[in-house]
């Protein structure tokens, strides 16, 4: 046998016979590997030193058919500042709504683009608005799911800024009060609040009295509603908290904390002394006074450690220890202290504000809620 032949043949003789899931192994491996180094190389254009070449090269990767190539070329494009690149985002965008379950599952490049376009300062509001009144309802567990909530948040964000008449974007904002998801709601709430317009507080008034299954909700609400008209939402959100729901009278309580007026700290001192509340409100409370901005709010905390138990004394001493008067508090609360006679308090003190007179970097506020 020659040795032509004998190369198509194995050790007995027979010829050897290709394997065919090998082969379609082989592909598949060496599909992945070419779309690896794809990803590498667009990742590598964050760090290039070729502008041009960079940008050449996202224009490229946003032309690609994939959904998850395209969001990395927005993102990026992004973080350049690469606004010439604006027409290439804006065809992305269009081209990824056609048979969008199948083309962009799980909105992957639509939320990216949305979000590039919103950070390049893409003034149109045509995108925007188709963002706005997209669902794309995806196989789930037990039925289908909605995955476009993140784009109608993005976008209602991105609509504040755009060229279009200031009760047109209230109009599709007021819509969105109502999505069904919750960030939605949330993010159109400071949608409304960053537009500036005293109709804007019409809205969110009319949107605490309807009420909403989700806390968060309610709290940006009340937030926003004391950004725009904080004289009237004073007295307004002050009715919540006499709530008999108590994630409700928390999150009044938290926005009124927040609040740059001397008067938001009265109120909730008169719903400390004359409403009867729960402990666990009560903790709550203490420690978003703790992130007011106001002095009135530290001398209150102040009050709870000298003339309430011990557990509560507790929280103000953790609020302020965190609060942006903890140097100059300090010393008043350790005279505090002496008065209370409680070494479980002092060791608390001790470890919130340090046994030296130096101060520590505060921590990072987060409004506080239950559970």
């Amino acid at each position: 046998m020659d040795s032509a032949r004998r190369s198509w043949c194995d050790a007995d003789g027979h010829r050897a016979r290709s394997n065919p899931h090998r082969l379609t192994f082989d592909v598949q491996e060496m599909n992945r590997q070419a779309y690896a180094r794809k990803l590498e190389a667009l990742e590598a254009l964050r760090l290039a030193t070729d502008s041009a070449t960079a940008r050449e090269e996202l224009r490229k990767a946003l032309k690609d058919r994939g959904s998850y190539m395209v969001s990395k070329a927005a993102a990026i494009a992004a973080e350049l500042k690469a606004e010439e690149l604006l027409p290439e985002l804006l065809a992305a965008f269009d081209r990824f709504f056609t048979d969008p379950v199948k083309s962009d599952p799980q909105c992957l490049a639509k939320n990216a683009i949305a979000k590039a376009l919103k950070d390049l300062g893409h003034r149109g509001a045509q995108a925007y608005v188709r963002g706005m009144g997209h669902f794309q309802f995806e196989p789930a567990w037990g039925g289908r799911a909605d995955t476009a909530g993140t784009l109608r948040s993005t976008c209602a964000l991105a609509l504040t800024a755009c060229n279009l008449d200031d009760i047109e974007i209230l109009t599709q904002l007021t819509d969105a009060l109502a999505d069904p998801e919750k960030l939605v709601r949330i993010n159109s709430a400071i949608a409304i609040e960053q537009l500036g317009r005293p109709e804007g507080a019409l809205l969110l008034r009319l949107k605490l009295l309807s009420g909403d299954q989700e806390p968060e909700v309610l709290g940006q609400s009340f937030t926003s509603l004391l950004s725009l008209a904080p004289d009237g939402g004073l007295s307004f959100v002050s009715r919540f908290l006499k709530s008999p729901n108590e994630d409700v009278q928390l999150e009044a309580a938290s926005a009124l904390a927040q609040s740059h007026d001397p008067h938001a700290i009265q109120i909730l001192q008169d719903f400390w002394h004359e409403q009867p509340i729960s402990l666990q409100i009560r903790h709550a409370l203490l420690i978003n006074l703790g992130a007011s901005p106001m002095l009135e709010a530290a001398e209150f905390l102040l009050s709870v450690i000298t003339h309430e138990s011990s557990d509560l004394a507790a929280s103000a001493i953790a609020a302020l220890a965190t609060s942006r008067f903890r140097a100059e508090m300090r010393e008043r609360v350790a005279a505090a202290l002496l008065e209370k006679d409680s070494p479980h308090l002092q060791s608390i003190f001790e470890q919130k504000f340090g046994l030296s007179g130096q101060d520590q970097p505060r921590a990072d506020h987060r409004r506080t809620r239950r559970g």
